[in-house]
């Protein structure tokens, strides 16, 4: 599909990215998948790999108030009453820049009754020794300020075993509890005697996660990592850094449709409906600009 997608290629390392959502389709370490995929046409299904800007997650009945005006968006996710996962995901996006093992897709976020700000957006994928890397890059275009947040939604596959047999090592001590109906925030709550402590990799057996997860544990270069380990030996890392305060874990859990098929794990500048709580809401005034950046690697 010329034009629609770009397929990557570096060492052992495969990729496909695709205008669709911004999203990393496909992502191969040798014959063995990192991500869930999808198919080359339709719908992105579960918002597989897709960029969701300018906010992530929930948004409470798609109404805010930002700067003293309203504003509403479409609800997306009528059974929970909420504007899921952002604007960016509606829009036409466009292959910008294509290499062998480099590609930039972007796409236009437009001012209206939905969002103050006009931001032009681009995620840069590239392919190296040390796996994929992400990078996001949003600036603010317009004559107002506008409010942002941002996260990548790879689903990681550490092997073949069924997820319930994964280990996970999540380096957070904090999650935010969330309403069991609509999964809106209520409050944080510390991992430590929580089934959600994951600081010490564990199996993940059935725990059923939907949560954001924060107070992550840095190293000495500000760095973070979230690794999944399949019980054949192989796995799968996503390492992040500190502009990113927030990681979404997610186990796939679906009530109808392919299950458990995959970990959810998005680094998050802001939480979920943070666009109601102000949270590590990131403010852009006219001519800012925002980047953050993430990596997908295979472990062997």
């Amino acid at each position: 599909m010329p034009g629609t997608e770009v397929h990557l290629a570096h060492g052992a390392y495969s990729a496909v990215v695709t205008v669709r959502g911004g999203a990393l389709r496909e992502l191969r370490h040798g014959d063995r998948d990192l991500v869930v995929g999808f198919g080359p046409e339709g719908a992105v299904p579960d918002y597989r790999g897709v960029i969701c800007a300018p906010w992530p997650n929930r948004l409470a009945d798609g109404t805010y108030t930002y700067a003293g005006k309203s504003y509403a968006a479409a609800v997306n996710e009528p059974e929970r009453g909420s504007a899921l996962h952002g604007l960016a995901i509606h829009q036409a996006w466009e292959v910008k820049e294509a290499a062998v093992d480099r590609a930039v897709l972007g796409c236009h976020i437009p001012s209206g009754p939905d969002y103050p700000g006009d931001l032009e957006l681009t995620v840069t994928y590239s392919l190296s020794d040390g796996g994929l890397h992400g990078m996001v890059h949003a600036v603010n275009t317009g004559s107002a300020a506008a409010p942002y947040g941002v996260c990548p939604h790879p689903y990681l596959v550490a092997g073949p075993s069924p997820l319930d047999d994964w280990s996970l090592e999540l380096p957070a001590s904090t999650y935010l509890e969330v309403t069991p109906d609509r999964l809106l925030p209520i409050g944080l709550r510390q991992v430590a005697g929580d089934a959600f402590d994951f600081r010490s990799v564990r199996r993940l057996g059935q725990v059923r996660i939907d949560h954001a997860f924060t107070d992550i544990s840095w190293d000495a270069s500000g760095l973070a990592r979230v690794r999944v380990h399949d019980p054949s030996g192989t796995g799968v890392e996503l390492e992040w850094g500190t502009e990113w305060p927030w990681v979404q874990v997610h186990t796939g859990d679906k009530p109808i449709g392919p299950d458990r098929l995959g970990l959810a794990v998005e680094p998050m500048t802001c939480p979920p409906d943070a666009l109601h709580s102000g949270t590590d809401l990131v403010h852009l005034q006219p001519g800012q600009s925002h980047s953050a950046a993430w990596t997908i690697r295979a472990l062997h």
